[in-house]
């Protein structure tokens, strides 16, 4: 168990780096900010394109990079936490890709959908991806290793799908840059979307907190002491839809965030799900802003998707968790 100062000083390190982090999303980019003058403009009424750009592109930028990174990292805790399998996440475990495919679908077959109704396929299509992955693991007994590989596989082939939709319909090409994964055409909108959304699915998940902390001594402990193991289930299995599927709907398949963070959280707190998720949450919000920020300079003055650079630090991380699992396994 991690001691309370050690604790307090992870948070005030996390706080920082977060305020850090939302300085140069703020004030970093083609357009560069004067923190000061955009105060003084704001405080003036006398605005300048410069403190339009950070009130109307920038700020809500930041708050989705800080929501959403939260909602994918505390997911992918659910998912490794009720599998128990280190190797679970939204995208390794065809949550995200599902989501994309009903996206798109709904995109192609209702184009005068707004956004608010996308979250409900994406939602829908997060649940799908799931339940494909587990019915095919399934077959013949479910291992650590062979649930990544068939998510991998569920991963690949709803993504092939929803290439070929996009390829195929010139009307939503326009869509494939989403689906990378960005957040940078983002507004105030989209805030206003996911944050009701987040809160629920955030709510839930830290309401299983205690729950996930006896689970991880083992399921038969876990019935002894009381737990309802499928309702705990069921529930992250909840938490895990709403926090995904409003991340696809909004910002596309960003990889590999539920993936690293978790793993990294329990190196620092221990196995104690109290603090890994809320600890997950924070690390996860400064994982995706700081992604975004980098985003900005691989082909400046033009932007990249931030999906781009999560799976240029995911891969690698994913590969390295495979290894050791096949390690285990041998």
């Amino acid at each position: 168990m991690i001691r309370k100062t050690r604790l307090i000083r992870l948070l005030v390190l996390l706080i920082v780096l977060i305020g850090l982090g939302s300085y140069l999303s703020l004030f970093l980019g083609v357009t560069t900010i004067r923190p000061l003058e955009a105060i003084r403009e704001w405080t003036s009424g006398d605005l300048s394109k410069e403190t339009l750009v950070l009130t109307t592109l920038r700020l809500p930028r930041l708050l989705l990079g800080l929501v959403l990174g939260a909602n994918l990292a505390v997911a992918g805790a659910l998912m490794q936490a009720v599998t128990r399998n280190p190797l679970a996440s939204p995208q390794v475990f065809g949550v995200n890709a599902g989501a994309s495919l009903f996206v798109v679908l709904a995109l192609l077959l209702f184009p005068a959908l707004g956004t608010a109704n996308l979250v409900y396929f994406a939602f829908f299509g997060a649940m799908i991806g799931g339940l494909l992955v587990f019915s095919f693991a399934s077959v013949r007994g479910m291992t650590s290793l062979k649930l990544a590989l068939v998510g991998m596989a569920i991963h690949l082939l709803l993504t092939s799908l929803t290439k070929g939709l996009i390829l195929f319909n010139d009307r939503i090409t326009n869509v494939l840059y989403w689906l990378s994964g960005s957040i940078s055409d983002s507004g105030w909108l989209e805030v206003r979307l996911i944050v009701p959304w987040s809160i629920i699915g955030l709510i839930l998940a830290f309401s299983l907190a205690k729950s996930l902390a006896i689970f991880q001594l083992g399921q038969d402990v876990a019935v002894g002491l009381g737990q309802n193991i499928t309702r705990i289930r069921m529930l992250a299995a909840v938490a895990v839809v709403l926090l995904a599927g409003v991340t696809v709907a909004v910002a596309g398949a960003i990889g590999f965030i539920g993936l690293m963070v978790p793993h990294i959280v329990r190196r620092l707190v221990g196995e104690d799900y109290r603090y890994v998720l809320p600890v997950s949450a924070l690390c996860g919000g400064l994982l995706l802003t700081s992604a975004d920020v980098l985003a900005r300079f691989i082909a400046y003055p033009y932007e990249s998707p931030v999906g781009i650079v999560t799976a240029l630090l995911g891969a690698p991380f994913f590969l390295y968790l495979a290894k050791r699992q096949t390690k285990g396994v041998a």
